[in-house]
């Protein structure tokens, strides 16, 4: 499907894959959700990834990385029927590790049926370039159903960039203070 178009989303639950043909000198890329209200999270719990595998609600769910015929997959589950009300769109995103999303080939996103295994939506994001954070698509729902949309936003400020747009607060490195000089000694009476 082109940048921009959108689907109709049929399933009750989908699994969402990105994918891109691994080989050497290729960055790794992890899978991202973010949950939205009103165009924001609402807390950091909204943001499932790799190190916070499902949020709370149990709707959005990292499943982990498999190899699959040359490519790399990494997947989401997403049970449209426990998204909360409050949530009226489900980003899908990725962040490259070790290089930017120009030197990823094949670069993609597929939302597939839980159920049946069937194809719903594919998209193939052909423009990255120095991107180390990416938008591919987007799970959103539209009159009471749910549409997803080919997104392919990239962000050049990585994933801190990209979850900060979305209202995730990314914590400031800590900076040494420098110690308080010594008070003086008192001076011999």
């Amino acid at each position: 499907m082109p940048k921009g178009s959108n689907v109709a989303v049929p399933a009750p639950a989908v699994r969402i894959e990105i994918g891109w043909q691994s080989g050497p000198g290729v960055p790794d890329a992890d899978a991202s959700a973010l949950l939205l209200a009103a165009g924001k999270v609402r807390s950091d719990a909204d943001f499932v990834f790799y190190n916070q595998a499902a949020h709370t609600s149990g709707a959005v769910r990292y499943e982990g990385k498999r190899a699959e015929g040359g490519q790399t997959v990494d997947s989401l589950s997403v049970d449209l029927g426990r998204v909360e009300p409050a949530i009226e769109t489900i980003v899908i995103a990725a962040s490259a590790d070790g290089g930017t999303f120009g030197q990823v080939p094949g670069l993609n996103i597929r939302v597939v049926d839980a159920a049946s295994g069937a194809q719903i939506a594919r998209y193939d994001s052909a423009d990255a370039s120095v991107e180390t954070a990416f938008v591919l698509g987007e799970l959103y729902r539209r009159q009471g159903a749910w549409k997803f949309r080919a997104v392919g936003q990239g962000y050049s400020s990585g994933l801190e960039g990209l979850a900060t747009d979305f209202g995730i607060t990314v914590d400031e490195p800590q900076q040494a203070t420098p110690a308080a000089a010594p008070a003086p000694a008192p001076a011999p009476a």
